[in-house]
This record gives structure tokens, C-alpha cells and sequence, in this order.
């Protein structure tokens, strides 16, 4: 099979695209409103940039009416948003929090979500997330236009929450205890329990 994304439609080219790039890391992305509305939203189109200087990134798409998510708006009102990482645990909830509520209903509320403040940003972070991330927006790229067109945010790290308990002896980001879920085609997700190592080539 062949697949020419300008012989097809919008929505076939995305039933297409989260078919082929697979499993996804979920950035749950926690933001506020210049009104001060919180937000949460997840994204699977979700990656790191660089360790010098510490960034990530993830992509929200336009909405049908081709309007940019609230996530979008309030980011680039006020700067900053949090990324909490998501484990099987809270599958659930932040399946939940992907229904398109209005712009003044905040999902944490209508979720029941439990939160804490950041230290160096606006934005809440969610408090049972093993791993959140504070960020200031460096840049947001427009990719396309209209329905499903890509808003790429590309945010500096400013300081991560790492909970003790996924940690391992060493001190180090133990995956089996984070516990992360990936994120599939349509409406699948996959675990990360089952995992292997490859030393890399000319690695000692």
C-alpha cells in the first residue's frame, strides 16, 4: 500500500499517521488562562528536544473548525504549562480529561483532578503524576492550516518533580515503576511493563 497524504482526507491521513507512529509518549499538559482557568489536556504527539538547553515538545491540532485547542490559547497568553507524565494508574482520569469542554470549564474540576502548585510556573501540576515538568514556552511552530493542523510547542524545562518512589537504589528513573502507558492507533494504548535491552554499537 501507498499512502499519498494529498489524495486523501483530513481524516484518513490522521487515521493514518497514529497508525504508523507508534507507541507515543503522552504529555498530559496541564495550563492556565490569562482569566485564570486552569486546563488539562492529553497529546500524544509528544517528545523530548535536546539536553542543552533542556527542552521538550509536543503538538496540538487545530480543533475541526480548524480553532487552536485551549491549550494553545492559554500558552501563548501566558507562557508556561506543565507536562505530567502518565502511568497506567491514571489512565482513566486522563482519558477523561480529553472531552472537549468549553473554555471556562476548567477539566480539573469537572475531572476531580487533585493538583498542587508549581514553583516556577502558573500552571497546577498533577499531584498523583510521578513526573511533572514545569516549562517556559520557547517557540511554537504552525505547521499547515485549518482542521487538524499542527501547532508544535517547544518549551524550556525549568524544573522537573521526579517522586522518590520511581526512583531506583542508584538514584535513577526506574521505567518499571514510573509505569507509563503508550498511546496507539484509534482508540488503543499499550503498556510499558514488557521491555528489553540492546547495548548500543561500541558501547562498553
Amino acid at each position: 500500500m501507498l499512502i499519498q497524504p494529498d489524495e486523501l482526507s483530513v481524516r484518513q491521513m490522521y487515521s493514518y499517521l497514529v497508525g504508523m507512529i507508534t507507541p507515543r509518549p503522552i504529555a498530559w499538559v496541564s495550563t492556565i488562562s490569562a482569566a485564570g482557568v486552569t486546563n488539562l489536556a492529553p497529546f500524544s504527539f509528544f517528545n523530548g528536544v535536546s539536553a542543552k538547553l533542556a527542552a521538550l515538545c509536543f503538538s496540538a491540532v487545530n480543533n475541526r473548525d480548524g480553532s487552536p485547542k485551549d491549550t494553545i490559547r492559554n500558552i501563548e497568553s501566558v507562557g508556561e504549562f506543565v507536562v505530567n507524565v502518565v502511568p497506567a494508574a491514571l489512565a482513566a482520569a486522563m482519558n477523561q480529561t480529553s472531552f472537549e469542554y468549553p473554555p471556562d470549564e476548567s477539566e480539573i474540576d469537572a475531572v476531580g483532578i487533585e493538583i498542587q502548585p508549581s514553583q516556577l510556573v502558573r500552571p497546577p501540576r498533577v499531584k498523583a503524576s510521578p513526573i511533572q515538568i514545569e516549562c517556559q514556552l520557547l517557540q511554537i511552530v504552525r505547521v499547515g492550516e485549518g482542521a487538524a493542523a499542527g501547532n508544535l510547542v517547544v518549551g524550556k524545562i525549568l524544573l522537573a518533580h521526579v517522586a522518590d518512589m520511581v526512583l531506583n537504589p542508584n538514584g535513577e528513573i526506574d521505567p518499571a515503576l514510573v509505569d507509563t502507558i503508550g498511546r496507539m492507533g484509534a482508540s488503543d494504548y499499550c503498556w510499558t511493563r514488557e521491555r528489553f535491552a540492546m547495548p548500543r554499537p561500541g558501547s562498553a
